[in-house]
Order: C-alpha cells, then sequence, then structure tokens
C-alpha cells in the first residue's frame, strides 16, 4: 500500500514537470503595437503623477502664503490691542498726575491760609506760578501724543497721523513717549510700502531705546522690511536677534514661524 502511494507520488511530480517545462517562456514582441501602447501608458502615467505633484506643491504654496498672511493680519491687530491699552495707560498716568497736583494745590492753600496774612498771597502767588507752568508744558506734550495716536487708533486716518508723529518726534526728542512715537511712525509708513523710511524709524527705537517695551516689535518689524526687499540674511539675523534676546514675548514667537519660514 505505502509503495503505491509513493509510485503515484512520484508519477504526479513527473506529470507537473513536464507540464512546467512544456509553457513557453513569456516574450515581448518589440514590434507588437500592443507592447508599445503598454509603454506609452506607462509614460503617460508617469507625466500625470507629475502633474499631480505639481498642483499639490502649488496648493501647498497657496497655504503657506494665507498663512503668511493671516499672521501678518494678526500682527497688525496685536499692535492695535497694544496701543489702546498703552492709550489706556497713558490717560490713567495723565489723571493720576492731575490729582496729585490738585492735592498738592490744596495743601498749599491750606497752609497758606493758616500762615500771617502779609506773606501769604506772596507764598501762594509764586508757588501757584511754578505749578502752573510745569504742568502746562506736560499737558502739551501729553497732547501731542494724544493727538497723534488717537489719529491711528480712533480715527483711523492714517495719512494725518504720519506728520504728527513726525511734528511729535521733532518737537519733543527727549520724551518719554519718544520711541513709542518712532514705533507708531515706522509701523505707519510699513503699512504705505515706504520701506526705507520704515526701517530708519525701526531701527532708532532698536538702537536708541533699548529698555522701551517696543524695542522687540521694532526688531520684528525691521526684519520684515529686510523680507520684503529680499534682505534674507539680515532678515534670519535680525528674526535670532529678537528670538534670543526676547524668547518669551510674542514678537519673538511669530520670528519663529517666519524664520522657519525662511530656513525652508
Amino acid at each position: 500500500m505505502k509503495l503505491n502511494k509513493v509510485l503515484l507520488g512520484i508519477t504526479l511530480s513527473a506529470i507537473t514537470f513536464g507540464i512546467i517545462a512544456a509553457e513557453p517562456a513569456p516574450v515581448i514582441d518589440v514590434s507588437n503595437p500592443q507592447s508599445s501602447s503598454s509603454s506609452s501608458s506607462s509614460s503617460l502615467s508617469l507625466t500625470e503623477q507629475y502633474a499631480n505633484l505639481e498642483r499639490k506643491l502649488e496648493a501647498s504654496n497657496r497655504r503657506l502664503i494665507s498663512n503668511q498672511r493671516q499672521l501678518d493680519e494678526l500682527l497688525n491687530e496685536v499692535n492695535e490691542l497694544r496701543g489702546v491699552t498703552e492709550l489706556h495707560t497713558h490717560q490713567l498716568s495723565q489723571i493720576l498726575n492731575r490729582q496729585r497736583e490738585l492735592y498738592q494745590e490744596l495743601d498749599r492753600r491750606v497752609v497758606a491760609a493758616l500762615k500771617p496774612t502779609t506773606t501769604a498771597p506772596i507764598a501762594t502767588v509764586s508757588d501757584s506760578n511754578n505749578a502752573q507752568v510745569n504742568y502746562s508744558q506736560d499737558l502739551t506734550e501729553n497732547e501731542a501724543y494724544d493727538r497723534a495716536v488717537n489719529m491711528v487708533l480712533k480715527d483711523k486716518r492714517y495719512e494725518q497721523a504720519i506728520p504728527a508723529f513726525r511734528a511729535f518726534n521733532q518737537k519733543y526728542p527727549n520724551s518719554s513717549y519718544a520711541a513709542n512715537a518712532h514705533y507708531w511712525l515706522g509701523q505707519l509708513l510699513f503699512n504705505k510700502g515706504k520701506l526705507a523710511e520704515a526701517r530708519v524709524e525701526f531701527t532708532d527705537v532698536m538702537t536708541n531705546y533699548t529698555k522701551s517695551s517696543k524695542r522687540s516689535d521694532a526688531i520684528l518689524k525691521l526684519a520684515m522690511v529686510e523680507q520684503k526687499e529680499k534682505n534674507n540674511t539680515k532678515a534670519i539675523n535680525l528674526y535670532q536677534v529678537l528670538i534670543k534676546e526676547y524668547p518669551s514675548s510674542s514678537s519673538a514667537k511669530l520670528a519663529q514661524a517666519r524664520l522657519a519660514n525662511l530656513s525652508q
């Protein structure tokens, strides 16, 4: 029985080997039009793949441009919000200063009223005149700055705000608002596409007002000016300076995103 199974296995193996050996090897006929048609179909497939790749790259570029535009819009909104906060802080400071001066004036009058009548009028007039002169000078500077800022934040009169900030910077070069005024002037010029003039203002803030809260924003905008003018090496250096000196600032986060795009 076992011998029959062995013989049957050998017989099946021989038949299978014969069938395999009898099958002819596949041959591709070069002159056959179907063969060339297959090659053309393969070539067409590669062309379609290349076209699909180009479409994907174009779509990716459009998304990058859209994202960059959204970042710019967000940056402008952040700057406007900072300006509003700055204005409110400034107005609150004015109110506190005026209250303090009113209290001081009230104290002077109380002290003068308690003094002998012969000396009181002289002392009162002298103190009152000095206080009025100092207050008038501060008020003029404050009003000039408020007027320029309100043109941007409230009235949206950007064209008129440019000469207003220029006049303020010329009249009050040592003002405590000088860094902010130079920054806002640079921002207005940047929005108008006057990049060379904007560069001057942002550079002034970066170089001459190292302790100003506007310095990080000025460095960011200065890098953006260089990037817009295709000075990518300068832009990269400025972004890196900003990230190094102000690592936790919102400007540094925006700089990191722009730096990543430039490095690709």
